[in-house]
């Protein structure tokens, strides 16, 4: 077992936690959950466990949206045709559907195109401008893509086709010459938050448009995709993304539209609590894998149908895309962790670069994220498409692999991304050059401590704390993700109360209690069945870090620890 570094964060003053637990009614641990996400009173607090619509910007904020909600209004008006131009990811294929079906809802002429990830690439392309120019399109509206596409705005514009971009990703130096530009980020937007998806820009525009025809509630249905959209793509779950998609995860659970409702039976989730994590784990992965393996089309005729049965033979095709998926990314992983191992010198090498001619452009970027997840390196995998190695790079926290891409620009054909994620292309025969140029990168940017693996523990709490009260405000602490991640809490000399088993793949399933304390918590760690033989229930006390979560067992529900780490340590 790789041993991990536990860090307890730094506690705030005394007198401010026992000023809000007293303030609030809630525990001290609590308290100090709150102070941490930086709440510090009871009307941050009121704006944090009922976080409201009232409290979502203006879009006009945003620099280029009055431009774009006149040029979308006069489209509809003159009947001009409408392209969608979306991505083949659940941010891309979400935020297609929503501008889709809200300018369907004005009586727009409107398509949707997404462009294919194994034969077109990433984003807008001159073929697929010769291709709008055939259908007779007069504005195409890009989301989740579009803001590093400079050469082929002008193109689009040479052939009397106005682009609106809405994009949430990092803008180049030089931005395309579009009709309007909708990026939190482009340099000098006042916009207040920055961090929305790409369905999240897409929303803005809807209801600006909704604004300016009378009807500003109009978007507001189609919360639910912007709830998809901004779970998957890992955006920060603070400020106005909470918002989005805690109100879109209710519509989820209480009244799911065709499509979802078909993913969620798929998936075998059961319906009406659906979480942010488990689009995270289960929706995401079926919505992708229609994207990485074909045609991503198929995942916005499922979130616009309104016809269940259509709905479940379209989700059907999801799952079973999935299953070929997961059988693809498991070969690959295997692949790529036996050449990590055998060519890499972990020691003296900072950065993770590997290359396969044979590799699935579809799954590489699961792949790293897994090999991130294993090795804690910054990662970048390619496969070579039409002679040129492409791919995809995943970082470790703290580490801005956008930056460093940057840093090794002129040896890249094209790259993009963000801070966490970014996708690139490189000629094979640079990627020896391009190896060593990133892993100096890294040398200057990162130490030793940056890559040892270590656990943040949010506070340190005995079992007897954990009541029903406990738990009933902990689960108002979400939607958790980036930026308001579910607590971890440590518990120090704890018992089993039974013999630890393993299940599934290595998975330790046990029960705990601490100190006598009568209570007595079922727990599982995934992928730590090695303690299983290496704790005895008899003699060991451990210390536990764990989150606490709530299952549905025979029709009630329960809380479980869901172990990330144990020491056995006896030396009390």
């Amino acid at each position: 077992m790789q041993n991990k570094k536990w860090k307890l964060k730094d506690s705030p003053d005394e007198k401010l936690i026992l000023s809000l637990a007293d303030s609030l009614n809630i525990s001290n641990s609590l308290a100090l959950l709150l102070i941490q996400r930086g709440i510090t009173n009871f009307q941050e607090a009121k704006l944090y466990f009922r976080p409201s619509l009232d409290s979502l910007y203006d879009p006009f904020l945003m620099d280029g949206m009055q431009a774009a909600s006149n040029r979308v209004i006069k489209a509809i008006t003159n009947n001009q045709k409408i392209c969608v131009y979306g991505d083949y990811d659940v941010d891309g294929t979400c935020s297609a559907s929503l501008m889709y079906l809200f300018l369907k809802e004005l009586g727009a002429d409107v398509f949707t195109y997404i462009p294919n990830r194994l034969s077109e690439g990433y984003g807008i392309s001159i073929q697929s401008i010769d291709y709008l120019k055939e259908q007779g399109v007069n504005l195409i509206i890009s989301v989740d893509c579009g803001i590093t596409a400079v050469d082929e705005v002008e193109y689009a514009k040479s052939l009397n086709i106005d682009t609106i971009i809405c994009d949430h990703h990092q803008p180049k130096d030089k931005l395309p010459d579009a009709y309007a530009i909708l990026d939190p980020l482009k340099p000098g937007d006042p916009y207040p938050f920055k961090h929305l998806s790409g369905a999240g820009v897409a929303f803005k525009l809807a209801t600006a448009i909704g604004h300016k025809i009378g009807n500003k509630d109009m978007a507001l249905k189609y919360l639910d995709l912007v709830a998809l959209a901004g779970a998957a793509d890992i955006v920060p779950l603070v400020d106005e993304n909470r918002i989005l998609v805690k109100e879109g995860l209710q519509i989820i659970n209480n009244n799911p539209r065709p499509g979802i409702a078909a993913l969620i039976k798929c998936s075998r989730i059961e319906p009406g609590n659906l979480t942010a994590g488990q689009i995270v784990f289960t929706i995401a992965p079926r919505v992708n894998a229609v994207g990485r393996l074909g045609d991503a089309n198929r995942a916005v005729e499922l979130f616009t149908t309104d016809d269940p049965i259509k709905a479940m033979e379209l989700a059907q095709i999801l799952e079973n895309e999935n299953q070929k998926r997961r059988s693809i990314d498991e070969a690959t992983f295997s692949h790529a962790v036996n050449l990590v191992e055998s060519s890499i010198d972990l020691n003296n090498e900072y950065g993770i670069v590997l290359h396969d001619n044979d590799w699935h452009p579809g799954v590489i970027g699961i792949v790293a994220s897994r090999l991130v997840e294993k090795f804690h390196r910054p990662t970048i995998m390619l496969t070579t498409v039409d002679g040129i190695a492409k791919g995809s790079a995943r970082s470790i926290p703290g580490f801005n692999i956008y930056e460093a891409l940057q840093s090794c620009e002129d040896l890249l054909l094209q790259f993009g991304g963000h801070e966490a994620a970014a996708g690139l292309a490189v000629e094979i025969d640079k990627i020896d050059l391009f190896r060593k140029r990133f892993n100096e990168v890294l040398r200057q940017c990162i130490n030793e401590e940056d890559i040892s693996p270590e656990i943040l523990i949010d506070a340190k709490i005995s079992f007897s704390e954990i009541s029903p009260k406990f738990i009933r405000i902990l689960d108002q602490f979400a939607p958790f993700g980036p930026g308001n991640m579910r607590p971890i809490f440590l518990s120090e000399k704890v018992s089993l109360t039974n013999s630890p088993r393993i299940v599934g793949n290595n998975h330790l399933v046990t029960t705990f209690k601490q100190n006598g304390n009568d209570k007595v918590f079922d727990a599982i760690g995934f992928n730590l069945g090695y303690y299983a033989e290496h704790i005895d229930k008899d003699k060991d006390l451990v210390d536990i870090v764990y989150t606490i979560e709530t299952i549905n067992k025979d029709g009630k529900i329960f809380p479980q620890l869901r172990i990330k780490d144990i020491r056995v340590n006896n030396h009390y």
